[in-house]
């Protein structure tokens, strides 16, 4: 087996777009829409909320019980993402309608419906970047 070594890829036809062979050798991704454009861990219980770990997240904002808004360092191209999250506590996450090209917001409920800081959260976004 041979090993490639690079430090950038680069289409042929189009610089940003490369095709990869799927499963079972019949179809084709495009690797660039396959990549998660940004993601984070935080804990939400901090007093002021950072990052555990990150790719591509500037900040997280405060927005009160619960409530965080997920600022991103490369802006999205649209708000037609995806955005997946998590977390911990039994908390569960929803989407408080704010899906921004530079930001997402996210409100984390207990299960009697009220807002609660999240002990441990995570978020994950898919789409192209600006």
């Amino acid at each position: 087996m041979a090993t490639l070594k690079t430090n950038t890829l680069t289409g042929t036809s189009t610089a940003g777009s490369i095709a990869v062979t799927g499963e079972g050798n019949s179809t084709t991704t495009n690797l660039q829409q396959g990549l998660t454009k940004c993601w984070c861990k935080f804990n939400g219980e901090d007093s002021t909320p950072s990052f555990s770990d990150s790719f591509n997240m500037a900040s997280i904002t405060d927005e009160g019980t619960g409530d965080y808004t997920i600022n991103i360092s490369n802006d999205m191209a649209n708000d037609d993402y995806s955005c997946t999250h998590h977390g911990i506590n039994r908390t569960f996450l929803e989407n408080a309608d704010q899906v921004l090209v530079g930001s997402v917001r996210i409100v984390g409920r207990n299960q009697a419906g009220n807002a609660t800081d999240i002990n441990e959260a995570g978020v994950q976004i898919c789409g192209d970047l600006a």
